[in-house]
């Protein structure tokens, strides 16, 4: 039967192919979509219109230009997110581009929170060796206020790392974000590599994983695996939300592995990257945006 025969008397339209002049009819699949498409718009355009609190500060900056300090994004970008309805402030969305806030409020983008407070100082540290995680030392030994000594700013570190290990550490002047960072309840993973003798037994990384008891209490792994071997050497990545003193050394000695060099490479979502050791390096609102949804802020 051709495109134009006639059913019952009556001359059906012809089913134009896509591309062709009587345009394209979307299958049901493609009408689906579209009308999943429009609920979100409509949503979306509801929870914008929808009224709340006021979240106006006139003694505050404007919105956008606070979203551009923190560096989400220019300000004339910053602009067109707030009019599209994906920026809240105090969990109030905000399309008003005269809306002034201040560093006390909360403020999100996309849901990633972000740092209005110029004055929050976030900073990655590639600890070396033989160097102490503390910001003073009486006794006069290399430590991480070395580093930090043309800073106003009174800075903390987020954990420790021994003397003899190296890697990531945080230094940062809020106080919340560090205590979620470092107390256990809060499950922020710390990544490790560790150099130790091998060869590598098929059962150690079981071992670890269903835990193992030490002096002060069981203790076991998230994540294990060999990254790479030689005679007599292994190379371990070890994932773990402790923070106890010398975990890591002590759990791999006790399965008989004695760690030779640790060096720590990420906490939470921070990578410690190229960082050359004994620097420094300021977090971009990406990496503190990251810490806060590790944490559940």
């Amino acid at each position: 039967m051709s495109p134009t025969s006639s059913r019952g008397g009556r001359k059906q339209p012809a089913r134009t192919a896509p591309g062709g002049n009587g345009g394209f009819r979307p299958g049901p699949a493609d009408r689906r979509k579209m009308r999943q498409q429009r609920g979100e718009d409509q949503r979306a355009a509801n929870a914008a219109q929808q009224p709340g609190a006021d979240v106006h500060d006139p003694g505050g900056e404007r919105l956008q230009k606070v979203l551009a300090k923190a560096g989400v994004a220019s300000r004339r970008r910053a602009e067109q997110l707030i009019a599209l309805g994906r920026v809240t402030v105090d969990d109030q969305v905000v399309t008003e581009l005269g809306t002034r806030v201040n560093p006390e409020q909360v403020v999100h983008v996309d849901g990633m929170r972000v740092q209005v407070d110029d004055t929050r100082v976030y900073l990655a540290v590639n600890k070396p060796v033989g160097m102490l995680s503390a910001m003073e030392d009486e006794e006069g030994r290399p430590n991480l206020g070395d580093l930090t000594r043309d800073r106003d700013e009174r800075l903390f570190h987020v954990g420790r790392l021994d003397m003899e290990s190296e890697g990531l550490l945080l230094l940062t002047n809020d106080g919340d974000l560090a205590h979620r960072l470092q107390h256990p309840s809060y499950g922020v993973q710390k990544w490790y590599l560790a150099e130790v003798p091998g060869p590598i037994g098929r059962d150690v990384g079981r071992t670890l994983k269903e835990g193992i008891e030490l002096d002060d209490g069981p203790v076991k792994v998230d994540e294990f695996a060999v990254v790479d071997s030689a005679p007599g050497k292994a190379l371990l990545e070890i994932v773990i939300h402790e923070g106890r003193k010398h975990v890591v050394r002590r759990m791999l000695e006790q399965v008989g592995h004695p760690v030779e060099r640790l060096v720590r490479t990420r906490i939470g979502s921070i990578r410690l990257g190229e960082l050359p050791p004994g620097h420094t390096r300021r977090l971009n609102a990406g990496e503190v945006a990251g810490l806060f949804r590790d944490v559940g802020l």
